[in-house]
């Protein structure tokens, strides 16, 4: 039985200027998955990895923990969405350097507010209406992790672990589950960083086996480690 983990990255920096950096929380959730797979799943012929740091560094930390040596293949196709530029398109205002992070510092709840305004910005961009001002439009980004997973699919490996975000994670599971696409990145708002769905990889199709699996962190009782942003 041929399989393909897709890994959601640790948490990454939300508060900091450079998201795209993992936090400690984001290194130790690393860390326990690497452990985890190391007992509980067989060590991995493949690993792919999307193009930025907080995939990277997650599988490093992951790899290390669980004792592998591979060298990652990067896949762009594992790559997230550029949520800056789909914020600044619904509003304009919040692309300045730093602008985000200070709208959100004015707010009780900054979680809870950043994620309505992406929800909004995501249905904008997903709609189709306004394709042209993107550098990526929805059906591009769609088929690109599709793509990826077609990749992935074809590897004669045996055991895949791909480091990616939850917006692939999303277009892939929607697939494999038939959801309508303008639908499928709502999938990805429940998913945990280092969260692990599982995939049976077919000669004629693939298989969703689990989706958003996170015992490595149950399993420390630490509810602190559970994390969404």
């Amino acid at each position: 039985m041929r399989e393909l983990l897709l890994i959601r990255h640790g948490q990454a920096s939300f508060s900091a200027d450079d998201y795209d950096q993992l936090s400690l929380i984001g290194e130790q959730q690393s860390s326990l998955l690497g452990e985890w797979l190391a007992t509980c799943s067989p060590a991995p012929d493949l690993v792919a990895i999307g193009p930025r740091n907080r995939h990277r560094d997650t599988a490093a930390h992951c790899l290390h923990a669980a004792g592998v040596s591979l060298s990652p293949m990067p896949l762009q196709g594992l790559d997230e969405v550029d949520h800056l530029e789909l914020l600044a398109r619904l509003r304009p205002d919040l692309a300045a350097p730093g602008a985000l992070r200070a709208a959100m510092k004015q707010n009780d709840a900054p979680h809870r507010a950043f994620q309505r305004l992406f929800v909004e910005a995501l249905d904008r961009w997903s709609s189709g209406a306004y394709d042209t001002e993107y550098s990526c439009t929805w059906t591009t980004f769609r088929a690109n992790a599709l793509a990826a997973l077609k990749t992935l699919a074809d590897h004669p490996s045996q055991t895949t672990w791909a480091f990616t975000s939850g917006g692939p994670i999303a277009v892939i599971v929607g697939a494999l589950l038939d959801v309508p696409p303008s639908q499928a990145f709502r999938l990805s708002w429940p998913l945990v960083n280092t969260g692990v769905t599982r995939i049976r990889l077919g000669s004629r199709a693939s298989t969703l086996v689990t989706y958003n699996a996170w015992p490595h962190l149950e399993r420390t009782g630490d509810a602190q480690l559970v994390t969404l942003r």
